[in-house]
């Protein structure tokens, strides 16, 4: 085991002396150095057994190799060539791989710790008995990622181990200006989890306790939090230099060095010879120049759009169901969603709800109420408040193939969790084809005097993030079958509920699992004068709207935002010429306007008026309901109609 902890050791160390000779020569863009910290990622790497998976950061290029990763598709991700994990869409670490079991980081570092919590929960949810690793940096433990990753995987009793890299800087940032603390022992208790401490030098002491703690972690399903004290003895990135650290420290840690100081004990234990320590650095040599030269003899990658529209989203064909039986029932909106929900915990039996109180309570508006009895508390599971862990660990759950479903209690709450939803699931697919397979619940909307925090429609803030799909539905019947289909879809999905009509509408639906295709809107009403294109609650005000003016109108109810019909919508302004787009959304830069402009670009000429849009004003939502009424449009919805009309 020795030699091969040296073997894992020198490998990086020669890796990272080639990348910087590479750097100065132009041929790579950006290089994150590692030595002087190779002793963790390779401790930690040979600690775990391969099929755990390890979520690590920049300087953890030991992870890779010691894992086995194809040195040449490793220096591929590094040039941006085809070869490389994400084909030339993302550098460095940001990429993972599922046959080696590592999850790659996003620049934001903390997210990662939420997604190894995910890992963890699957890896306990089927009895496993298996770790999860995840690393972050000691700047990295100030951002609140950290404190809800930590505290989730506490309450849950997850077996997840959390390593902090404490190498003194934040970029040039030192321990005194990020915390007071002196040691991350002092971290761990507060949130009942052990923490150990240990030498981020020592390849023997790293090694050596990973093992113990990990057998720790999967005998008790708890977390631990680990302290690797280290040094960087390079900038945080090549060209941010280090200048701000002082000349003594690198005198003192330069005596510390993990590879020289292993290298020295095993030839003073006899373990290995001069001789045969050349022979293995040679052998290593060889390995990375051929691996070097595969890589410079790959051409660039070909840019083709339609490729990279398409491979933003995992592939996934909808095969629309149909009720098996005739039989029906008179739902709310609301109940049309709890139906839902509990057909697709029958289906998927590795579907599983997360969200602030819906369990024993139901969710603050009783959608979940019920399922806890059927499902039990293992699949319907309460959540400390922490919107970014839990949608985190969403992602970590769908990297070993379950679903998720996230309630968010109000829609105006997904702001805590948002670099999650834009950065981490909606770019996954698109990076490093790994499917993101998490609904997100989001009760949405106005009207029911919840002022500024909850009220608000958000939708527009992720119809601009590819990589996601959005449905809003306003009828009990699409509600159930569009539910159903975003559970089926294996990619990202927000799914809009609006609040004022959870109890207020209802209909005759099947009692049986159906769906209804994400993409495709419906015509809810049909006429001659004026095309209205609609979503939401809004949908409703048209048809109030066109029934007091006696309008011919096709009203289109959108169901899908992301992506929308545009065919329907198309068709319908090809035979009437005249249109109104409504939403609920204050009027500035509302998904009204995208539709509005594809309209004015793609049918211009068959226009008899300029597209007209209707929206809530650009206030935040009031709560007195005088002040209300003003902010939404459904008064306006009818002037606009009429001056639509007679334009």
């Amino acid at each position: 085991m020795l030699v091969r902890l040296y073997k894992e050791l020198i490998k990086p160390r020669m890796i990272e002396e080639k990348m910087l000779f590479l750097l100065r020569q132009g041929k790579i863009s950006k290089w994150f150095s590692g030595i002087g910290q190779e002793a963790i990622s390779v401790g930690v790497a040979c600690a775990l057994e391969k099929e755990e998976y390890i979520l690590p950061l920049h300087r953890n290029l030991g992870i890779f190799t010691s894992r086995g990763v194809p040195l040449h598709r490793l220096f591929c991700q590094f040039q941006g060539k085809p070869s490389g994990f994400t084909k030339g869409r993302d550098r460095s670490f940001h990429f993972g791989s599922k046959e080696h079991h590592i999850v790659g980081m996003i620049s934001h570092l903390g997210p990662q710790m939420a997604v190894a919590d995910g890992i963890a929960l699957a890896e306990k949810l089927s009895r496993s008995n298996r770790a999860t690793l995840v690393f972050t940096g000691d700047g990295g433990t100030s951002e609140g990622d950290f404190h809800e990753a930590l505290n989730l995987a506490s309450v849950w009793d997850l077996p997840v181990i959390f390593l902090v890299e404490n190498n003194g800087y934040g970029l040039s940032t030192p321990l005194e200006e990020q915390f007071r603390i002196k040691s991350f022992k002092e971290k761990g208790p507060a949130y009942a989890i052990e923490t150990h401490t240990i030498d981020g030098n020592n390849i023997l002491e790293v090694y050596t306790k990973i093992r113990e703690l990990a057998e720790y972690v999967r005998r008790e399903s708890r977390p631990v939090l680990v302290e690797a004290i280290t040094f960087r003895m390079r900038g945080h990135e090549e060209a941010s230099g280090t200048k701000y650290i002082p000349e003594e420290l690198f005198a003192a840690w330069a005596k510390k060095d993990p590879v020289e100081n292993f290298e020295r004990y095993l030839l003073d234990e006899g373990i290995l010879s001069i001789q045969e320590i050349e022979s293995i650095k040679e052998k290593i040599k060889h390995g990375i120049e051929e691996a070097w030269h595969y890589t410079e003899n790959e051409k660039e990658p070909v840019a083709d759009s339609s490729i990279e529209e398409e491979d933003m989203y995992a592939p996934f064909v909808h095969i629309k169901t149909r009720p098996r039986t005739s039989l029906k029932s008179n739902k709310r909106y609301i109940d049309a969603i709890s139906d839902g929900l509990r057909l697709a915990m029958d289906k998927f039996p590795r579907l599983i709800q997360m969200g602030q109180d819906i369990a024993e309570y139901g969710g603050v508006f009783k959608v979940t109420e019920g399922l806890i009895e059927r499902f039990s508390k293992e699949r319907v599971r309460n959540t400390p408040l922490c919107e970014s862990a839990i949608i985190g660990a969403g992602y970590g759950l769908a990297i070993k193939e379950y679903k998720s479903v996230v309630e968010m209690q109000f829609a105006d709450f997904i702001t805590s969790g948002f670099n999650q939803v834009v950065n981490n699931l909606a770019k996954s697919h698109y990076r490093w084809e790994q499917q993101a397979d998490v609904v997100i619940r989001m009760p949405t909307g106005a009207g029911t005097s919840g002022g500024p925090f909850h009220s608000q429609s958000n939708e527009a803030w992720f119809f601009h993030t590819p990589g996601l799909k959005i449905v809003y539905p306003s009828t009990p019947y699409d509600a159930k079958g569009l539910l159903l289909a975003a559970i089926e879809d294996p990619n990202p999905v927000l799914y809009f509920e609006h609040k004022a009509l959870y109890r207020s509408v209802s209909e005759e639906i099947p009692d049986d699992y159906y769906t209804v295709p994400i993409g495709e809107a419906i015509l809810v009403e049909e006429g001659d004068d004026v095309t209205i294109v609609a979503y939401g609650n809004a949908v409703w005000w048209a048809k109030e709207a066109v029934k007091k003016e006696a309008a011919s109108a096709d009203i289109i109810d959108l169901r899908s935002l992301l992506p929308w019909d545009k065919e329907m919508v198309l068709k319908s302004v090809l035979k009437t010429g005249r249109v109104l787009v409504i939403n609920e959304d204050t009027l500035m830069g509302s998904i009204s306007a995208e539709i509005a402009a594809w309209i004015s670009e793609n049918a211009f000429e068959n226009l008899d008026a300029p597209v007209m849009r209707v929206g809530s004003l650009d206030t935040a939502v009031p709560f007195a309901k005088s002040l209300e009424d003003n902010f939404l449009p459904i008064r306006r919805i009818q002037d606009k109609l009429k001056e639509l009309q007679y334009y």
